[in-house]
C-alpha cells in the first residue's frame, strides 16, 4: 500500500525517546498507511545506532543522518523532500508532542481540504504546561506575538513544532524557506506567497521524556535571525547584517586596545596599533565563527586555518577600504562620503571573501548569504 503520510522527526542527542516514539506512532497510526523518517545531525549520544537498529527491524522507520551541518528547520526540510507522501507531519522527538491527534489531523486536512493543521498550544483544548518554567511559558507567548508581525495568518501557536501539511504546499514554499533556526512553521507561512487555508488541533504539551532541551542562547538567537531574514532578508542578507554588527564590535574593541597600549601602556604607535588590530580581529573572527557562520562553523585544525584566511582577508579588505576611499576623496567626494564609501566596500569585500573561502559551504546552508 502507498504510504499516504510521512512523519518527520529532527533528531540531536535523542537516544532515550526513539524507541517510545515509535511504539507511540504505532499505537496512534494503526489503519493508516504511514512511516517515519528520522533526520539526525550527527548526534554524540548513540542516537544514531538506536535509528539504524530500529530502521532494520521496523519498517515504518526511515534513518537519515547528516554530517557537517545542523539545523532543525533544515533537517525538517531535507525529511520532507526525502519522502513521496503526499501527506507530511512534523513533530519533535522528546514525546511533548501529542502523537494520539496525527489521526484527526489527518481528517481535517483532507475533509476541509486544508493546506496545513497546526497542533496549538493554545487553540481550544490546548495546554502549556508542559513547559519547564512559567517564564518559559512567558517567552513563548511573546515569541508567538512577534511571529504574527512578519505572518500572513492568525495562527495561535505560531511556534508549535507539530503541524501536517500536503506535498503541494511543500512544493511550493521550498525555495524560499530560509532554513534558519529551529522554527520551521514560521519559515513555511512566512514564506507562502498566498493565505493557507489552514485549522488548529487543541494541544496539552507534554513533559520531556528523557533528554535535555536545545533552548540556549544560540537557539533565542537564531529565532530572532529568522524573523529579521523573513521581515528584511530579501533586501539585505541577514549573514551580512550580522557580520557588519560583529565588525562594529571588533573596531569598538580596536579603540579601546589602542587607548590602553598607547595612552594607558605608553607604547609606541604602531606597536600599539598593530596589538589592537590583531587582538580586534581575532576577536571578530571568533565572533563570526560562533554567531555568523554558525551553521558552518570551524573546529580544531579548521579553526586555525580559518583564523589565518580570515586575517589575510581582512587586511586586504583594509587596502581596498584606504585605496578606494583615497581615490574618492581625490576626486572630489567629501570626505565623509569617500570614508563612508570606503569602508562599505571594504565590508563587502571582506564578507564575500570570507563567506565563499574562510567559512565555505559544507552542506545546505541553514543562514542565506
Amino acid at each position: 500500500m502507498p504510504t499516504e503520510l510521512t512523519i518527520v522527526v529532527p533528531t540531536l542527542n535523542e537516544a532515550g525517546n526513539i524507541v517510545a516514539l515509535a511504539d507511540a506512532l504505532e499505537r496512534a497510526l494503526e489503519g493508516v498507511a504511514w512511516d517515519v523518517i528520522f533526520v539526525d545531525d550527527d548526534s554524540t549520544d548513540g542516537t544514531g545506532e538506536v535509528l539504524r537498529t530500529l530502521s532494520q527491524q521496523r519498517p515504518h522507520v526511515r534513518y537519515l543522518r547528516r554530517v557537517g551541518r545542523r539545523g532543525l528547520s533544515s533537517a525538517c526540510i531535507e525529511g520532507m523532500l526525502a519522502t513521496p507522501a503526499p501527506v507530511i507531519a512534523v513533530m519533535d522527538a522528546d514525546l511533548q508532542h501529542d502523537e494520539t491527534l496525527l489521526p484527526e489531523m489527518l481528517r481535517r486536512l483532507r475533509e476541509k481540504h486544508l493546506d496545513i493543521v497546526v497542533a496549538s498550544r493554545f487553540a481550544e483544548g490546548g495546554s502549556a504546561q508542559g513547559l519547564s518554567s512559567a517564564s518559559r511559558e512567558r517567552m513563548s507567548r511573546l515569541g508567538n506575538r512577534l511571529c504574527r508581525m512578519v505572518m500572513k495568518a492568525d495562527v495561535s501557536d505560531p511556534l508549535s513544532g507539530f503541524f501536517m501539511l500536503r506535498r503541494e504546499l511543500v512544493n511550493e514554499v521550498v525555495h524560499a524557506l530560509s532554513g534558519k533556526g529551529f522554527k520551521i512553521l514560521l519559515d513555511i507561512f512566512a514564506s507562502a506567497r498566498r493565505p493557507l487555508a489552514f485549522d488548529e488541533v487543541g494541544m496539552v504539551f507534554r513533559q520531556r521524556h528523557a533528554g535535555d532541551s536545545k533552548l540556549d542562547t544560540l537557539i533565542i538567537l537564531e529565532f530572532a535571525i529568522l524573523l529579521a531574514d523573513k521581515a528584511v532578508g530579501k533586501v539585505v542578507p541577514i549573514r551580512f547584517v550580522l557580520f557588519v554588527m560583529v565588525g562594529l564590535l571588533g573596531m569598538a574593541l580596536h579603540l579601546l586596545l589602542l587607548s590602553a597600549a598607547f595612552v594607558g601602556a605608553g607604547m609606541p604607535f604602531l606597536p600599539a596599533q598593530t596589538l589592537a588590530t590583531v587582538c580586534a580581529m581575532a576577536v571578530n573572527f571568533t565572533l563570526d565563527n560562533r554567531f555568523t557562520y554558525r551553521d558552518r562553523r570551524l573546529k580544531g585544525r579548521e579553526f586555525l586555518r580559518g583564523l589565518a584566511l580570515f586575517f589575510v582577508a581582512c587586511s586586504i579588505g583594509a587596502l581596498v577600504n584606504f585605496q578606494m576611499a583615497e581615490f574618492l576623496y581625490q576626486g572630489g567626494t567629501p570626505w565623509p562620503i569617500a570614508g563612508l564609501l570606503g569602508a562599505v566596500i571594504g565590508a563587502v569585500w571582506n564578507f564575500g571573501v570570507n563567506s565563499t573561502v574562510t567559512w565555505r559551504r559544507k552542506g545546505p546552508d541553514a543562514l542565506s548569504a
